[in-house]
C-alpha cells in the first residue's frame, strides 16, 4: 500500500544522478541538495551531470562522488559527430546503473537521459507547456510554487517530492576553494599593496549585461569610496563585453589605485578573492552566490530579476539594493526587451554608497 505522499522506498538506492544543465550561479544553488542527499542516503554514490564549464562550481563538494559533463563545444561539431557524443554520454549514464535520477531543469537533454537511463526512480520538474510524453518519463513530478520561492528551495523540492525533508540547518550553500587559488589571490593582493579583509571587491558585470548597473554610476561610486580612503579591486569574467566595461570604467579613473583582476581569475580564484575582501559589490550574478556560500558581506544590485528567487541566500551580510518601481521584477531583458532597464538607470549612487558603508560597519 502506498503512503499518502507516494514516497518511494529509498533504502536500496545505490547510485544517484543529479542533472543541472544551467549556468554557474544556478549550479551553485544546487549545492545544498547534494549535502542533504549524502546525509539521508549515506550508502549511495552521488553523481552530478552538468556543463563542463560549470564543473569548478561543484568540484570539491564532499557529497559528490563523480561528474558527468556535457561539453558545449559539441555544438560546433557536425550533426552526426554531436549525436555520437550525446549518445555515448547517455550510454555511459545507463551503464553506471543509477537507481535515482533527479532532473532539476525542464530542458529536453535531461529528460532524454531519464528516458534512456533505466533508472527505477526518475524525478523531474513538472513541464509547463509540454504534453503527456515528457510527463510520463518521470515517476515523480515536482510542482511549481505559485508564490515567489528561492531557487535553493525549488531545488530542494525535488527531494521533498520523494520524502526527504531538509532541516533548516541543511540548506547552506557550499563552494570549495583550493589552497593554490588562495595563494594566487594572496600574491595579487601583496603585489598591489592590499591586505586581506581591508578592500572592497567590485564585480560590476553579469553574463547578461542588461542586469548591470550603468558603468558611469559604478565610476562615481568608486570615486565616493576612494574619497573615504577605501581600497578597491575590480573583477569580471573574461567575456569581451565584460572586459570592455571594466576597461571603460578604468579609463575614467586613470589615477585611482585600483587592482584590476578583470578576466584574470579562474572561478576558484574568484572565490578566493571574494573570501579575502571586506565587502563585495555586484549585480545579480554568480559572485553574489559565492559570497553567500562564504558568508561574505555583499551589496547586490538588482534590476529586472527577482530577489525572492535569486537574492543572497542565508547570508547575514547580504543586502539587496533595488529601485522600488511597480514593474519589477519583470524578468525581461530590459524594458520591452530593449536591453536597458529603467529600474537600474534610476537607482542612485547615493543609495548604493550608503548600503556599502552600512555593510562595512556591520562587518566591524
Amino acid at each position: 500500500m502506498t503512503t499518502y505522499g507516494n514516497y518511494p522506498d529509498l533504502s536500496r538506492v545505490g547510485r544517484v544522478l543529479v542533472i543541472k544543465l544551467r549556468h554557474h550561479g544556478d549550479v551553485l544553488l544546487t549545492s545544498p541538495l547534494f549535502s542533504v542527499l549524502k546525509s539521508r542516503l549515506p550508502q549511495a554514490e552521488i553523481f552530478a551531470y552538468v556543463y563542463r564549464e560549470t564543473l569548478p562550481i561543484l568540484d570539491g563538494h564532499p557529497a559528490i562522488n563523480g561528474f558527468l559533463l556535457y561539453d558545449k563545444d559539441w555544438k560546433s561539431l557536425s550533426f552526426s559527430q554531436r549525436a555520437w557524443e550525446e549518445v555515448r554520454l547517455i550510454r555511459k549514464i545507463r551503464e553506471q546503473g543509477h537507481d535515482l535520477i533527479i532532473n532539476l531543469t525542464e530542458g529536453d537533454r535531461g529528460a532524454f537521459v531519464c528516458l534512456f537511463s533505466d533508472a527505477r526512480l526518475r524525478v523531474g520538474v513538472k513541464p509547463h507547456q509540454q504534453g503527456r510524453l515528457k510527463r510520463n518519463i518521470f515517476t515523480h513530478l515536482v510542482k511549481d510554487s505559485r508564490n515567489p520561492r528561492h531557487m535553493v528551495e525549488q531545488n530542494l523540492d525535488a527531494l521533498r517530492r520523494v520524502g526527504i525533508f531538509p532541516s533548516a540547518q541543511e540548506r547552506e550553500l557550499f563552494f570549495h576553494i583550493p589552497e593554490d587559488a588562495r595563494k594566487t589571490i594572496q600574491t595579487h593582493l601583496q603585489n598591489a599593496g592590499l591586505q586581506e579583509g581591508k578592500f572592497i571587491l567590485i564585480h560590476p558585470t553579469s553574463r547578461w549585461m542588461f542586469k548591470s548597473w550603468p558603468s558611469d554610476k559604478f565610476v562615481r561610486l568608486m570615486c565616493r569610496l576612494h574619497e573615504q580612503g577605501l581600497k578597491m579591486a575590480l573583477s569580471s569574467a573574461p567575456d569581451p563585453d565584460e572586459m570592455a566595461m571594466i576597461g571603460q570604467m578604468l579609463s575614467k579613473i586613470p589615477d585611482m589605485p585600483v587592482l584590476n583582476l578583470g578576466g584574470r581569475l579562474s572561478l576558484k580564484e574568484l572565490g578566493a578573492a571574494i573570501q579575502s575582501c571586506a565587502c563585495l559589490v555586484c549585480v545579480d550574478s554568480l559572485p553574489m552566490h559565492i559570497a553567500s556560500a562564504l558568508k561574505v558581506p555583499v551589496a547586490a544590485i538588482f534590476g529586472p530579476s527577482s530577489e525572492d528567487a535569486w537574492g543572497p541566500w542565508r547570508n547575514p551580510g547580504g543586502r539587496v539594493i533595488a529601485e522600488k518601481v511597480s514593474c519589477r521584477p519583470c524578468n525581461l531583458d530590459g524594458c520591452g526587451g530593449s536591453k536597458v532597464c529603467d529600474c537600474l538607470e534610476q537607482l542612485s549612487v547615493d543609495r548604493v554608497f550608503d548600503e556599502i558603508m552600512g555593510l562595512l560597519k556591520f562587518e566591524t
